[in-house]
């Protein structure tokens, strides 16, 4: 299995890495990628990348921050280029739900991302909450440019799905699709097609059922694997291989 969103700079487990790490592998984790969110964040991931092999990173700005962390596409770049394990640009995005961040600097972060993933062709990882046509819209504007997308922790409508995957988008699953009342968003990964699936934590968030309300970590990833081979009517295993090859082919430099 492939984790391929997680915040490994986060507490509780930054501080328990080893351990975080030790069970991973006990379930079947063959790579981890932990996504950058602030500058600060990424000063943490340069160092967890060099702790394993399973471990990748990336670097961007989330949404939230874009207010006090303003970068420019030649400075995504560069970061982009100071370690070889550093192989996505995001976590980036809207979100229009919480607005911790003015939208004008968040339309901003996101479209300086959205360049730096085309100039460097590697996959942008994207963050929308409550912004599905402003999200959809500003995609669109570089849709001649291949930009490889991935959806991150997708709760979107299917009407947002449908229209992404006019952009080739990829989709990813967290442990939301196991929680009782999400049966809009299980129909929708029901309809997407499997060849566009990869499957993630966002550990320490969103812990799936059964461990709903505990800190996630990115062992807990083999219940949404479990549930979403459920949804698409194929074993455990098949699903777990499908999601693996898409993350390998996304993320192949």
């Amino acid at each position: 299995m492939i984790d391929s969103h997680c915040h490994l700079d986060h507490e509780p487990l930054l501080g328990n890495l080893e351990t975080v790490l030790k069970r991973s592998k006990e379930v079947g984790i063959k790579k981890i990628l932990t996504i950058c969110t602030t500058f600060k964040s990424f000063e943490n991931i340069i160092r967890i990348i060099k702790k394993d092999d399973i471990i990748y990173g990336t670097f961007g700005i989330h949404p939230h921050e874009t207010t006090n962390n303003t970068v420019k596409k030649k400075e995504i770049i560069q970061n982009v280029n100071k370690d070889k394990k550093i192989i996505g640009i995001g976590e980036t995005g809207l979100d229009f739900y919480y607005n911790n961040s003015d939208r004008k600097s968040q339309i901003s972060s996101f479209e300086e991302h959205i360049k730096a993933s085309i100039d460097m062709n590697i996959p942008l990882i994207v963050h929308s909450r409550n912004a599905e046509n402003e999200t959809y819209d500003i995609l669109k504007s570089f849709n001649n440019k291949n930009i490889k997308i991935l959806m991150h922790c997708f709760t979107g409508s299917k009407n947002f799905a449908e229209k992404l995957l006019s952009l080739n988008a990829y989709f990813s699953a967290s442990g939301i699709i196991t929680f009782k009342n999400s049966i809009d968003l299980q129909e929708t990964f029901k309809f997407l097609p499997i060849e566009k699936l990869l499957i993630e934590t966002d550990s320490p968030f969103l812990a799936p059922v059964p461990n709903r309300g505990k800190k996630n970590e990115p062992s807990f990833i083999k219940f949404t694997a479990e549930k979403l081979a459920s949804i698409k009517g194929l074993s455990s295993q098949n699903l777990i291989d499908k999601t693996t090859q898409n993350f390998n082919k996304l993320f192949s430099k």
